[in-house]
Order: structure tokens, then sequence, then C-alpha cells
């Protein structure tokens, strides 16, 4: 079965869904921008979100005027991996707990062991 969801319903699901992570893995972001694309740039569908920017643990410095990272979900890979409304909602939650630690500098070795890769 295929789910429907067109883009501003799927940025909506994403707002919902970041809505409802903890405060403690939210709190922290600073200058992060949360983005929705049908697709990476490669066109495929095996990447699900994407963490565009330095992590916490790899900057030198960071200032003033700096452009913001970028955690972006891309819906066509999204919708492909999943079978029902329900698991599109799951995914998304996983995808953005994902990518949010990649910003806070842990990587999908440490994930893996956490069980969110």
């Amino acid at each position: 079965m295929a789910v429907d969801c067109d883009p501003e319903q799927f940025e909506r699901l994403v707002v919902e869904e970041l809505d409802l992570l903890p405060d403690e893995a939210v709190d922290g972001l600073e200058n992060v921008v949360f983005t929705t694309e049908d697709r990476p740039e490669d066109g495929s569908l095996d990447l699900l979100g994407e963490y565009l920017g330095v992590p916490l643990t790899e900057r030198d410095v960071y200032g003033f005027g700096e452009l913001p990272d970028r955690i972006v979900l891309y819906r066509e890979s999204l919708l492909a991996a999943v079978d029902s409304l329900d698991e599109l909602r799951e995914e998304v939650h996983v995808t953005l707990v994902h990518e949010i630690a990649h910003y806070y500098g842990i990587d999908d070795d440490e994930l893996h062991e956490l069980g969110w890769a």
C-alpha cells in the first residue's frame, strides 16, 4: 500500500513530530533550520534525512553571521520506506532524532549502539 502525502502534508507531519521530541533534544539546537525536500540531489531514495553543518563537537569558532546548519528530511525517500501513515510518523520521528544526534556530534556507530540507526 502506498502512502499518499503531498509536500504540504509532509511538512506539517514533520513539524508535528518535531514538536513531540523531548525538550532535551531540541533546547540546545542553535542556528539550525529544518527543511523538507522531495529527494536528495543524486535522485536516489536511499537517504531518508541529512544533517548539513558542523557538529558541535567539531566546531572551533562559531560566531555571528554563520549560515544556519540544516536538517533535511526527504519526503519521497521516507514514503518509499513505509506502508502506512503511522509508519511514516515513526520513521520521521526516528530520522529527526538521528539527524539531531549528528548535530550534537553523535556518529552512526554510536546511534547504532543506542538503537537509533
